[in-house]
């Protein structure tokens, strides 16, 4: 797996099919994937033409799957264990609050939805394994990326994530298969320890200098999530 930033692009190949959550994501397959790093004040909607702008500015001719963040690359750290390679850029601009109990949470208070006018932190993750899953086992890795994810995020910033994280896993299809990729696997072992580390690391280069915000009333913008939705048992069939 090679990890190369060039003008605020960082390009990330060895996988060759890829799972992704982002805009023009879902199942591709090429050799590689981006996380593009967007200039405050960022409005553009045409999300395709600007990505392809950028990688070929940045001296990436080859399209793949991309997201974006407002996270400046110098943040993004890599993890390595065993098959699988995990980038990460992680800024908490816009976090994201699920509470509990929120009716008992008011000292909570909802932040306003993030815009396009604002600068937005985003946690991103690119998950790469040299190892061959099918679609089911991919789409297994990815939640096991995000779990590790939220876990992380929650232990030291007491937030699920921002309004905006993507995920972008790759397999290898011509590596060593492997059926299955949740926590009690291999693959998903290493994924969950290559999050957590890539993570923290790239959380502590962007706030080296910075606080955390505490709440999402202490954050530039963001959600909580106070509704409460309504629980009813499944139907018996007759």
């Amino acid at each position: 797996m090679t990890v190369t930033v060039a003008d605020g692009v960082l390009q990330f190949s060895g996988p060759d099919r890829w799972l992704a959550t982002a805009p023009g994501g879902g199942y591709r397959t090429g050799p590689v994937a981006y996380n593009v790093s967007v200039p405050e004040g960022f409005d553009r909607t045409d999300l395709e033409t600007y990505i392809a702008e950028r990688r070929e500015r940045a001296g990436f001719e080859r399209a793949g799957p991309a997201l974006l963040t407002g996270v400046a690359l110098e943040h993004a750290r890599t993890a390595r264990l065993d098959p699988v390679t995990v980038v990460a850029t992680a800024g908490l601009s816009n976090p994201a609050a699920l509470p509990m109990e929120p009716d008992s949470d008011a000292s909570d208070e909802e932040g306003g939805a993030a815009s396009a006018d604002r600068e937005t932190g985003t946690v991103n993750l690119l998950v790469g394994t040299t190892r061959a899953l099918d679609r089911g086992a991919q789409a297994t890795l990815l939640a096991t990326a995000v779990e590790a994810k939220t876990a992380t995020l929650q232990s030291v910033t007491g937030f699920t994530g921002t309004t905006s994280d993507a995920v972008v896993v790759g397999s290898t299809t011509d590596g060593e298969p492997a059926d299955f990729a949740g926590s009690g696997t291999p693959v998903g072992a290493a994924t969950r320890a290559c999050v957590r580390e890539a993570v923290r690391a790239s959380l502590h280069s962007r706030y080296a200098d910075r606080e955390v915000p505490d709440s999402v009333a202490d954050a530039d913008h963001g959600v909580r999530t106070a509704e409460r939705a309504t629980v009813v048992e499944p139907t018996d069939r007759e």
